[in-house]
Formats: structure tokens, C-alpha cells, sequence
């Protein structure tokens, strides 16, 4: 028997594929009790990484979808700790409303300063976003030290984000992170446990500009 068969694809037009595996996301993920638009998030999620563990372990402050929908469509910028989450954004989304996509961690200033105090080029940008991005949506997925010092940041008053996207993916202080963020009484959305990343931060950020879209 030979079982060397061609494979074909159910459909070659991206915008069906999307609404197919949106589908099948909806079904193979059952019950759950997210709202409407927290949904949303949760199925560009599971789209982004097909990991259902992961979307079921998404957690959102109660104002998060709408603090995320505000900041937007107010032209606030969104702070990525790395340039893998600023590449992944949509930055014409954004652009409607006066945004735009800043990370931090490559500044000439940011890096110097960094080895000066022998520290991480991670904690150094949250620094600097929290002086030049006011009410700004910080989109981590990558570094959790860049979220500890974010969240000392807001403790001590230095930072006010309109929303916190905490997801770093990792072994070390990744899920820790996330623990002191559930924490925090500002508006966050972020999982529980060491999974996360770039794409995840992506994923939550991009379907709040289409949120933000919408209700336009």
C-alpha cells in the first residue's frame, strides 16, 4: 500500500485559513469563561503558538481589555522589551491613532549605562520607557527582568503604563515574574507559569488594536 499521498490544504485564501483555525480553536478549547473580547486575545494566542495550555493559563485584570482599547485609541505608544515583539506589532493599526511601536534595549545610551552599573540592558530600557512613554501599553515577552523592574518601577511611582502585557517565556524568574505582576493594582494581562514570548506578546497586542479597530 503506498500511503505517499498528495497533501492539499482545505483552502489557499489567508483570510479563510484565519477564520478556519479560529474555529477550530473556538471548538477544540471547549468551555471556558473569558468574556467576549478577552476571547478575542485568547484566540490570537492559541493562533499564534497552538498551545491550548497556554491560552487556557491567560489572566486579565478586570480593566485590562478596555485600559488596552484606551491607551490605543489615545495614541499611546506601546514599549517592546525586544525588537522581535516591535517587528511582530501592527504598526499601521497603531499609526490610525498617533502610535507607534518603541523599544529601548539597543539605545547607545541604554547599553552604556547598562555596563556602567553592570546590570541588564532589559532593566536599564524599562527605565528609560518609564521616563518617555506615559500611560504606555509595555508588551514583554521576552525578558522577565525586564518585567520585575517594570513592576518595582510602578510600586515606586516612576512608571504608569495603561497596560502591562507580561508573558516572558523562560526558566529563570519567567514565571516569578508573572507572580509579582498578578499582584500589581494596575491594568495587566499576562499567564500563569514559565510559558510566554515574543509571539504571545504579539499575538495579545495585536488583537487589541483590532479591538480598538472595531469599535471604531
Amino acid at each position: 500500500m503506498d500511503f505517499r499521498t498528495e497533501f492539499k490544504p482545505l483552502t489557499v485564501q489567508p483570510q479563510e485559513i484565519e477564520e478556519k483555525s479560529f474555529e477550530m480553536i473556538t471548538e477544540e478549547l471547549g468551555e471556558h469563561n473569558y468574556t467576549e473580547e478577552q476571547f478575542k486575545v485568547v484566540q490570537r494566542v492559541i493562533h499564534a503558538s497552538a498551545d491550548f495550555e497556554l491560552g487556557r493559563s491567560l489572566v486579565f485584570h478586570p480593566d485590562a481589555i478596555r485600559a488596552g482599547i484606551e491607551a490605543i485609541r489615545s495614541g499611546k505608544p506601546v514599549v517592546a522589551d525586544v525588537q522581535m515583539v516591535q517587528v511582530g506589532i501592527s504598526k499601521p493599526r497603531l499609526a490610525k491613532y498617533g502610535g507607534d511601536v518603541r523599544v529601548y534595549i539597543s539605545d547607545a545610551d541604554v547599553m552604556e549605562e547598562a555596563k556602567r552599573l553592570n546590570t541588564t540592558r532589559a532593566i536599564l530600557s524599562m527605565r528609560k520607557a518609564a521616563r518617555e512613554a506615559d500611560g504606555a501599553i509595555y508588551a514583554i515577552g521576552n525578558a522577565p527582568t525586564a518585567l520585575l523592574e517594570l513592576i518595582r518601577l510602578v510600586k515606586e511611582g516612576e512608571a504608569r503604563p495603561g497596560l502591562i502585557v507580561g508573558v516572558p517565556v523562560g526558566f529563570v524568574s519567567a514565571a516569578e515574574s508573572k507572580e509579582e505582576l498578578l499582584k500589581l493594582d494596575v491594568p495587566f494581562i499576562t499567564n500563569i507559569g514559565r510559558k510566554g514570548g515574543s509571539p504571545v506578546a504579539v499575538a495579545t497586542v495585536n488583537a487589541l488594536s483590532l479591538l480598538a479597530e472595531r469599535q471604531g
